[in-house]
């Protein structure tokens, strides 16, 4: 493709993007209805910068929750190697947010990243002068690639991923993908299969790596015990069995009750943990339960003496706790075609994993874990009661799973490290 086609693909990206703006406003303000925290600092997200962004950063855009805390010991780790460089972590979410906060604290400077419209990565990229811009995973943002491209900021994707399903998407778009992706210094891939597909798709070969996932370099927090403890206590768990479904989203959760109906019948003392992707769904979710005539309760109200059905986790950075209570876990987003979440959490607390067919956004972790004999597959309600049935009526068979889960990710840790001395070689040049 030459200069003028590229040229001709992002002008066309840009007016079809121009003439979005009033929908993506509106879409905004609609999401300040249902999640009340997108109304705060919403001008960070149309190029505002705060008056208490240092330029010349480092820049990490880790978009929502699961990047930042994948991306927050690589951050800090860059921290402690340049002591005296400035740092800022953008996300698109507040969860994401929470969790840069949490995790890096004052550390980082931190805002959200802006759209993608040009005059809104233009002021955000003139105000804040980034020294390097760091992506993470597939946020491939045409005109902040092409602007920060022209103003010499190196750009660089990390623990990036292309599943079949996006490569085809790219190359119905190729006209656009081709130069954008080209104007990326360097793509720091999770597996041999992502880096191909990026090939494919038209990437200088050289230009593209293996470097693993720094997912599975994830540390179990100090405090877990403790705050695992502490809700078990809370929550009256101490003697019942108990199953986690964790990051689920609609069109799943009704299946995933129906499930627990099935799986009542034979252990009437169970509890289900369900962890809604989105806290805020807590409510509606307790309408599905009450529905089909169970007890429930939201995680965050307090110590009880009751014995619930379901208990809905409704509060932030509570999932790994959540995680340490259950026998076994159900990995959401699975059910439905949303590409399934991250599995590598349960099995880093030797927990057997089972989740629905649609893994396309794990597919080689979950390909691994397959194989080692730590990760089952369901199709629907009555799969999912009979597979988790026989775990919880099976100690020995689901202890080895998690076991296999374990060694799986102990396996494949050291991406971190890797990718840190990419970043580390960018910067010197």
């Amino acid at each position: 493709m030459n200069y003028l086609s590229s040229y001709l693909a992002l002008y066309l990206y840009r007016i079809l993007l121009w003439l979005a703006l009033p929908i993506v406003y509106v879409r905004l303000l609609l999401r300040t209805r249902r999640e009340p925290a997108y109304a705060a600092r919403r001008g960070e997200r149309f190029g505002r910068v705060p008056v208490s962004i240092n330029p010349g950063a480092i820049w990490f855009h880790t978009v929502s929750a699961g990047e930042s805390i994948a991306a927050a010991p690589l951050i800090s780790k860059m921290i402690n190697s340049l002591p005296e460089q400035n740092f800022l972590v953008t996300t698109m979410t507040p969860t994401g947010s929470e969790q840069v906060l949490q995790r890096l604290g004052d550390s980082v400077d931190h805002c959200y990243a802006p759209y993608d419209f040009t005059f809104a990565v233009g002021n955000f990229l003139r105000t804040t002068q980034p020294r390097m811009l760091v992506l993470m995973e597939t946020e491939i943002w045409p005109n902040l690639i092409m602007q920060a491209k022209a103003q010499d900021i190196p750009v660089l994707l990390i623990n990036a991923r292309m599943s079949e399903r996006s490569a085809r998407g790219y190359q119905r778009i190729s006209w656009l993908s081709r130069p954008v992706l080209g104007a990326i210094s360097h793509i720091a891939c999770q597996s041999a299969e992502h880096m191909q597909r990026f090939v494919d798709l038209g990437v200088d070969a050289e230009k593209v790596s293996v470097l693993g996932s720094v997912k599975y370099d994830l540390q179990l927090p100090e405090r877990l015990l403790k705050q695992a403890s502490l809700l078990k206590a809370q929550l009256n768990l101490r003697t019942r069995p108990v199953w986690i479904a964790a990051s689920t989203h609609s069109g799943e959760e009704e299946q995933i009750i129906e499930a627990h109906l099935l799986l009542r019948s034979k252990f009437p003392e169970l509890c289900l943990l369900l962890v809604p992707r989105h806290p805020h769904r807590a409510s509606d979710i307790g309408a599905l339960i009450k529905g089909q005539n169970l007890s429930w309760r939201a995680s965050s109200e307090g110590p009880t003496a009751g014995v619930y059905d379901v208990i809905v986790g409704d509060v932030m950075g509570q999932l790994l706790a959540l995680y340490s209570l259950a026998d076994v876990a159900f990995v959401g987003g699975s059910l439905i075609e949303h590409g399934g979440h991250n599995p590598i959490e349960p099995g880093l607390l030797g927990l057997p994993i089972v989740a629905g067919p649609a893994d396309f956004n794990f597919a080689e972790v979950v390909s691994q874990l397959s194989d080692a004999g730590a990760y089952k597959k369901v199709v629907n309600a009555d799969e999912l009661a009979e597979v988790v049935g026989d775990l919880l009526a099976d100690v020995a068979k689901r202890e080895q799973m998690g076991s296999k889960a374990l060694a799986v990710i102990k396996s494949s840790r050291g991406a971190t490290q890797r990718t840190l001395a990419l970043l580390s070689s960018q910067i010197a040049d």
